[in-house]
């Protein structure tokens, strides 16, 4: 009796794999690429960036009504002129950088995820296409061209890493279907203002050590709360620039009359442990500079992945 259900099961097991082989698999997501953000005064924005932040200012290839801020040769921060109706909003995405934007974008298409027809090119062969994550949060992958960004490092920029990005969202559970079930992100270390409430989830990228940081606040819901300030936004939705030491980033800035506008009086401990100083652009994203690593004890939760590094 048994041999009668050999030939079924080897038949079933055939089927689940080649199921398994025929699906596409997710490609690496490794790192940070940029974030891309509005100003309402573009020559107080290049100052910052290029004064403060040290970043070098070229063209944008994917948007010419904007411009790019390069910090190194593959990182940048994108800022595009703040379009009409925008309101308190300055963030229009978060960007990752994946070894191959068709295959991922292929792999998020065959899980049900809706994405665009195909991914765009610009001239120099970076390639790149957009998402909406489940609160409505634009997030963009980009494989890039076969050039650097540019040749060398920025010699005047305080930092040459964006080590993470960080959003707004409101329910974290809603938003881990996509970054950590679908995309495979790493968790890294969560905390928040008061040791029994969790207002900040790191989770590295699946195959580096860059994160993005959900900024859980708001209440139910999705979208930008109606009682929430552009300032209280910009502290929310921001990048952060990794450090060996803040401390003497600080004192660089200060020797060099680089720090105006808005920003911390003088470095601090954040209750990861780290050491950061928080800067402001003119319409109020923030600028954090972060030390790689803690130098006290973090609240709330350990660390579970290794840091970044420069």
């Amino acid at each position: 009796m048994r041999a009668t259900f050999v030939l079924p099961a080897l038949l079933a097991t055939f089927t689940l794999t080649s199921l398994a082989q025929s699906a596409p698999q997710r490609p690496p997501i490794t790192s940070v690429s940029h974030l891309a953000v509005y100003t309402s005064d573009a020559a107080a924005t290049e100052h910052f960036y290029t004064v403060t932040i040290g970043a070098v200012k070229m063209p944008d290839p994917e948007d010419p009504k904007g411009v790019r801020y390069v910090i190194s040769d593959t990182q940048f921060v994108e800022v595009l002129p703040l379009p009409a109706g925008a309101g308190k909003n300055r963030l229009d995405h978060v960007a990752f950088v994946t070894s191959d934007a068709e295959g991922l974008r292929t792999y998020l298409g065959a899980k049900g995820w809706h994405v665009p027809a195909a991914v765009e090119t610009d001239k120099g062969g970076t390639r790149w296409f957009d998402v909406f994550d489940p609160e409505g949060n634009r997030v963009q992958f980009v494989t890039a061209g076969n050039k650097p960004l540019i040749s060398g490092l920025p010699k005047n920029a305080i930092s040459h890493h964006i080590i993470h990005v960080g959003i707004l969202i409101h329910d974290r559970a809603t938003e881990d279907t996509f970054y950590r079930e679908l995309l495979g992100f790493k968790p890294y270390w969560f905390g928040g203002m008061q040791d029994t409430k969790v207002d900040w989830v790191s989770q590295q990228v699946p195959d580096g050590h860059d994160w993005m940081e959900y900024m859980v606040a708001g209440g139910p819901g999705t979208g930008i709360p109606e009682s929430m300030s552009q300032q209280t936004l910009g502290v929310l939705n921001h990048f952060a620039l990794g450090e060996t030491s803040v401390d003497s980033a600080f004192k660089t800035l200060q020797a060099g009359n680089r720090l105006e506008g808005r920003h911390d009086a003088a470095p601090k401990i954040g209750r990861d442990g780290k050491q950061q100083l928080n800067m402001y652009d003119p319409d109020g994203t923030r600028a954090e500079l972060m030390n790689l690593h803690a130098t006290e004890k973090p609240c709330c939760s350990a660390f579970t992945a290794d840091d970044p590094a420069n």
